[in-house]
């Protein structure tokens, strides 16, 4: 299984890497680590280039990372979904009928418990489970959850991507352009 054919979501922290997945076959990336004066005309771009963004809100510099801000990004920007460890933002994707993508950071066990309460009252459409090396971890969040995983974070090499993609995640977000072009369909 992939999401809308992608083994890979390429995530994009800078313009060198949006001018690459441009010119990638990938219809999907994440937008990381920007400011809002460039979010719009990102976005602009990539549909320009029928090319659609997932904005992790959380990583955008100059918006506070609330509901009236997921509101702003909805309305005015327009991506095809919206990445947050916050509640309120995941709320408001879904309200507005795009992409929500819970990104969950389990670094213990308490961790995990609390962001599988979490889920079970966000019922996001996707969740992102950070660090993305841990096997086992991909696997319980699907199971305890019933949601599909995107495995991310330290995802480096084509075999830690086999190794999430086997253990159940539908894709996996990676800043590795190497990765994008290794899993890349023409």
């Amino acid at each position: 299984m992939s999401f809308e054919g992608q083994q890979i979501l390429p995530a994009i922290r800078n313009m060198k890497q949006f001018e690459r997945f441009l010119e990638s076959p990938y219809q999907y990336g994440v937008l990381l680590d920007t400011h809002l004066g460039q979010v719009r005309n990102i976005v602009r771009l990539a549909n320009a280039s029928n090319k659609k963004i997932l904005i992790h809100v959380d990583l955008i510099q100059g918006l506070k990372h609330d509901e009236y801000a997921a509101e702003f990004i909805c309305q005015e920007v327009k991506p095809a979904g919206l990445i947050s460890t916050r509640s309120n933002v995941i709320a408001k994707a879904k309200q507005r009928g795009i992409y929500a993508i819970q990104r969950l950071f389990l670094l213990d066990s308490s961790a995990l418990e609390k962001s599988l309460e979490l889920i079970a009252r966000n019922k996001p459409d996707y969740i992102e489970v950070l660090p993305g090396l841990v096997p086992s971890l991909i696997q319980e969040v699907k199971k305890k959850t019933g949601i599909p995983i995107f495995a991310g974070g330290f995802v480096k090499t084509s075999e830690e991507v086999h190794k999430a993609l086997a253990a159940g995640a539908t894709a996996v977000t990676s800043s590795e352009m190497g990765l994008w072009k290794n899993y890349q369909k023409i």
